[in-house]
């Protein structure tokens, strides 16, 4: 597959922390009278089995927090995908790991995505970003436009002989990545993040070495919201008391529900602005945000915007199911649209 082996792909990858399914409202210790006291005991907000934050600032987190050595030298139980992990951008504190499928070409370009043995080889960039509270909204959305510029300049730094030993730590970029076929793709909370990077990217007149659009975006399972119901979303308040109150949290009330960052239909007129040539928009039938889903996806559509747009949507599943459901026939289905779509791009 020679288009395959040109194609890049940054990820913007769910973080816990940013889109942990938004499982409760802020609350507040009530249950005894001297933690109110101590702004070390009281909680700001809490996300039952995810994450507590207090008023003095101390977060604790409870999933999403375990993590593996990277395998330089291939890992057996994937395939012999190889990994290590980078610096892109040291001056803003910006890491990843970087994935590398095995039997490479010197000098083979190839896309970089998430799952790199699933449907053809792959370099594979998952970004380390900033989490909220500690660092709180635009700070992640800065961190994943950063690392999309390291990776285009690392991807221009590529040389046909020593590669590798010239360029350190980003070299697989520098010998596979291709800088001329970018995909950015993420779930929940990182398929906003995604459709932000391509606006972004419009209107800051693009990126050195890659221009104001890139070759595809995919948002699975996007998290968006708004004030008002859309659609058959519930209206009563005690369920959008579950989801309204964590934006708030997760900026820190700089930025209210309808803002373009959480809410694109309520500024369809940056829709037009979206740098990027192709879109695919995943949902399932269950999924929290399916109605915003939809509509975005109808409204990319009816725009004005000049490229191409899929969608697919998950019958009798709920978010981002294919992770904890990866090896299922509707999670492997799903994962081979996106491949598909990526293979495209």
């Amino acid at each position: 597959m020679p288009e395959l082996s040109r194609r890049v792909l940054c990820a913007a990858l769910l973080v816990t922390a940013l889109a942990a399914l938004f499982l409760s409202p802020p609350f507040r210790s009530l249950l005894n009278p001297q933690a109110t006291m101590n702004p070390d005991s009281e909680l700001e907000f809490q996300m039952p089995g995810v994450i507590r934050a207090y008023t003095s600032g101390r977060v604790e987190r409870f999933d999403g927090t375990k993590t593996v050595p990277p395998s330089p030298a291939g890992d057996p139980d994937a395939n012999g995908v190889a990994s290590k992990d980078v610096a892109l951008d040291p001056a803003a504190n910006i890491s990843a790991r970087v994935y590398l499928p095995p039997g490479l070409e010197p000098g083979k370009k190839l896309p970089v995505r998430r799952r790199p043995r699933r449907r053809g080889p792959a370099v594979v960039v998952s970004v380390n970003y900033r989490l909220a509270p500690e660092h709180r909204l635009p700070a992640a959305y800065d961190d994943a436009f950063a690392a999309l510029k390291a990776v285009v300049a690392a991807c221009h730094r590529a040389e046909p002989d020593g590669a590798e030993e010239a360029e350190g730590e980003l070299s697989w970029l520098a010998a596979h990545g291709d800088a001329s076929r970018v995909v950015l793709a993420g779930d929940s909370a990182g398929g906003n993040m995604a459709h932000n990077a391509a606006i972004r990217l419009r209107k800051e007149g693009g990126v050195e070495g890659l221009g104001d659009a890139v070759s595809g975006v995919a948002l699975l399972h996007p998290y968006f919201w708004g004030k008002e119901p859309l659609g058959a979303e519930p209206t009563d308040a005690g369920y959008r008391s579950m989801f309204d109150p964590t934006w708030d949290f997760i900026c820190g009330g700089k930025f209210d529900l309808d803002h373009p960052y959480v809410n694109p239909l309520a500024s369809p007129e940056e829709w037009r602005q979206m740098g990027s040539r192709r879109v695919l928009v995943t949902t399932a039938e269950q999924c929290w945000f399916v109605e915003r889903a939809r509509a975005y996806a109808e409204g990319v559509k009816k725009c004005g915007w000049e490229g191409e747009l899929q969608f697919y949507e998950t019958k009798g599943e709920a978010h981002v199911f294919f992770l904890p459901k990866h090896g299922t026939d509707k999670a492997v289905k799903e994962l081979a649209i996106v491949a598909d779509f990526v293979r495209r791009c």
